[in-house]
């Protein structure tokens, strides 16, 4: 809630459903929003914002900041900006692509609505504006982000962006050798076209005019209200389609236009039972802490509900902004790009910032927008078999890091300067080479999908074999090249050259990597075996003889997780020690061993030097996932504090950008942590929660579980666990010393 307006476009309020995001914001007496929608890429793969549109009311209502008003309701989903007996609400249809604009005031006022835009015109993109597509720091030759189509139609506004033929799909196909293949590949840019139409009721075109906006020069196409009323409605219908006949759009966003009935009871509706699903409410009474405290749970409510606003997008949420960026000007000064910039490519989906992003919807229930990164990856499957297949000729799913949106890797990361005799299935990027093991972070949340709903994962059983074949049969193929023998003298795979994460380089048998086959090859093996032939089994079974086993060493005379059996050099700051601990939860309270991972947490020293709560740091999961109560709270007082931006999760840019969406992922999987943990068919209550924060929380858990509990004064109300039955399974842990945390196996 807000009672000022905004300086500027960096003071914007989120709203969305569906698949659109909206920047809301009142500057100097007149309403703004940009607007995005999940997959407009456009032929360099930026992801293209759709516009701004500026709304102006005659007399001004909004002269000043006396009695001003602009709220976000999270219950129902809308934005509400009123003084001065006006009124205006911003909503989207959960279940139609439609933006709507709803103004209501005590007297008549005229309304102009205006749609602005920076791509009017052919823009040359130089240097970092680059970052924000797939060329990156490597453009190949001159980068033009093409011009829209806008005009006026029948008193509307019509605007589309329509790809051409010729895309950095087929620069990175030629650039990787795979042409051999080309015309079986899935190609998502050519001939994309996506945009929209806005409409007022009681509307006519006014023209057209020019301006800028901070540091970016628009055209700005007007509708006018015919004459002063009470009540004004605007809409904004957008569409995207992958054909190369125009018509073919247009007639569909007509066909979107006839036949359009808002359904604005549904989508409150919808977000009503978004809160009732799951929550988390926090606060104390220690004075020392109280803001601080009941932010944390404000924040991982906001945040959710900026991932709701895609819960449908065809694309996953960008770990790099999501749907709701805005002018870069005002997150870096020296980047005076259009408000299509983005850090790390619009198009490049980074693995390790992604899964950050998704994994928190397990606990907080919200498996129907697990579905876009999911079954986005299952679009991606067949290029990525052919990748193994034109390379080294053995099958399997080659998933990089860096992953372009039509399963390559990011021709940048890729590398233009490469030795002659390469291997051209590699990246000849430091950071990068031979990290093929991100996937598995993926797999891990289709099969849990199953344990958590029950819901069917028959669809997801053939990519997550063929992500398993691909190691167990690329590494007997390097190995086969290196000497005789396949397997080594245990009869196991050995995983070199390979990759701790991304930070410890030219690893043998990374731990990482080895409790990913592990856990991955048993779940699929337990919740998929009735789905699978006979021949699948029998190959899952004799796969995981060949997972090789944990790699340890010892500091201070303390056992303590390795994060490989060898590795040549660092490069980047991930705990890939603790990857045993969190994905994988081979480490946690109620298993044995829980000191091994403490251990390591405390004393490995590079770990302590990596510890961070900024971005996509893990600190406070790790912490919550080992019981160190006061570390996890430390790391997510840090992490879930406000952000810098007036909106309090805006956070970044950390290492990417802003909004950071793994920064808030990161935090609020930290939080479901420190709260509910699962083993052995258990439910532990408070594994790392502080004694003197009061919370109210609704999670999920598996089996079809949820639980509500209330924290108040250091009492414990289990208030609702359905179903009734599994409140047997129930263990508070929230008065156990560290000591009985250890043993609790």
């Amino acid at each position: 809630m807000w009672t000022t307006q905004s300086k500027n476009a960096s003071e914007s309020m989120p709203l969305g459903g569906g698949d659109i995001g909206v920047n809301v914001w009142v500057e100097q007496g007149n309403l703004y929003f940009y607007f995005s929608k999940s997959g407009t890429f456009d032929e360099h793969n930026t992801l293209l914002k759709l516009g701004r549109v500026k709304v102006e009311l005659t007399p001004n209502p909004f002269k000043n900041d006396e009695d001003f008003h602009q709220e976000l309701n999270l219950k129902d989903g809308y934005v509400a900006v009123s003084q001065n007996n006006t009124e205006v609400k911003l909503w989207v249809d959960v279940f139609s692509p439609v933006i709507h604009v709803d103004v209501k005031s005590k007297d008549a006022l005229t309304m102009q609505a205006s749609y602005e835009s920076w791509r009017y015109k052919n823009r040359k993109v130089e240097g970092r504006a680059n970052n924000a597509n797939s060329y990156k720091w490597a453009p190949q030759g001159d980068i033009m982000t093409f011009k829209d189509s806008i005009s006026f139609e029948d008193n509307t506004i019509q605007f589309y962006h329509k790809n051409r033929e010729y895309t950095v799909f087929d620069v990175a196909v030629k650039q990787q050798k795979m042409e051999s293949v080309k015309e079986e590949m899935m190609n998502p840019l050519k001939h994309l076209t996506f945009g929209g139409v806005m409409k007022g009721a009681n509307m006519k075109s006014k023209g057209v005019y020019t301006g800028k906006y901070v540091n970016i020069d628009f055209q700005g196409y007007s509708l006018v209200s015919r004459k002063p009323s009470k009540k004004h409605r605007l809409e904004v219908y957008l569409h995207t389609v992958q054909n190369e006949d125009i018509s073919v759009w247009k007639q569909e966003v007509q066909n979107l236009l006839t036949s359009y009935k808002p359904k604005e009871k549904e989508s409150k509706l919808w977000w009503n039972n978004f809160w009732n699903r799951s929550f988390i409410y926090t606060k104390t009474d220690n004075k020392a802490q109280k803001d601080s405290v009941y932010q944390i749970g404000q924040n991982y409510q906001l945040f959710r509900y900026m991932l709701g606003c895609n819960a449908y997008g065809k694309y996953p949420t960008k770990f790099n902004g999501g749907l709701f960026t805005y002018d870069p000007v005002y997150i870096k000064e020296d980047h005076t790009f259009t408000p299509d910039f983005r850090n790390w490519g619009g198009g490049t989906m980074t693995q390790q910032n992604q899964r950050l992003v998704y994994f928190p919807m397990l606990k907080s229930g919200d498996f129907d927008m697990m579905v876009s990164q999911l079954d986005y990856y299952l679009t991606l499957q067949k290029n990525a078999e052919l990748r193994s297949k034109v390379y080294w000729n053995h099958n399997g799913a080659a998933f990089t890091e860096q992953l372009e949106n039509f399963g390559l890797p990011n021709p940048a990361e890729y590398d233009w300067k490469r030795p002659a005799d390469y291997d051209p299935g590699l990246q000849y990027n430091a950071w990068l080479e031979y990290q093929w093991d991100t996937v598995f972070e993926f797999c891990k949340m289709m099969l849990e999908q199953k344990e958590y709903a029950n819901i069917d994962i028959k669809k997801y059983n053939n990519f997550i074999l063929s992500c398993l074949r691909f190691f167990d049969e690329h590494y007997q193929y390097l190995a086969k090249k290196r000497g005789r023998k396949a397997l080594d003298g245990n009869g196991h795979l050995v995983l070199f050259p390979g990759s701790a994460v991304e930070t410890y380089k030219m690893a043998n048998n990374a731990n990482s990597t080895i409790s990913a086959l592990k856990v991955i090859s048993e779940k699929l093996l337990k919740l998929s075996s009735n789905d699978l032939s006979s021949e699948d089994v029998e190959y899952l079974n004799a796969f995981q003889t060949r997972i090789p086993p944990l790699n340890f060493r010892e500091i201070d005379n303390k056992k303590v997780l390795s994060p490989a059996k060898t590795w040549e050099r660092i490069n980047n700051t991930e705990a890939a020690q603790l990857y045993p601990v969190y994905p994988w939860k081979l480490y946690s309270i109620g298993q044995p061993d829980l000191e091994v991972a403490q251990n390591t947490y405390k004393l490995d020293e590079d770990l302590i030097k990596f510890r961070s709560h900024v971005g996509w740091k893990q600190t406070n999961i790790m912490a919550a996932r080992l019981g160190l109560t006061d570390e996890a709270s430390k790391y997510t007082l840090l992490k879930m504090a406000n952000a810098e931006p007036r909106f309090p999760t805006f956070w970044g840019p950390g290492f990417d950008w802003v909004p950071d969406h793994n920064w808030g992922g990161s935090g609020m999987i930290g939080m479901q942590e420190m709260l509910m943990q699962e083993v052995n068919g258990k439910i532990l209550l408070f594994p790392a929660w502080p004694k003197d924060w009061d919370v109210h929380f609704k999670l999920h858990a598996t089996q079809n579980t949820t639980v509500e509990v209330k924290l108040e004064n250091g009492r414990v109300d289990i208030i609702k666990v359905v179903p009734e039955n599994r409140r047997n399974d129930i263990q508070n842990l929230l008065d156990f010393t560290l000591t009985e945390k250890l043993n609790l196996n």
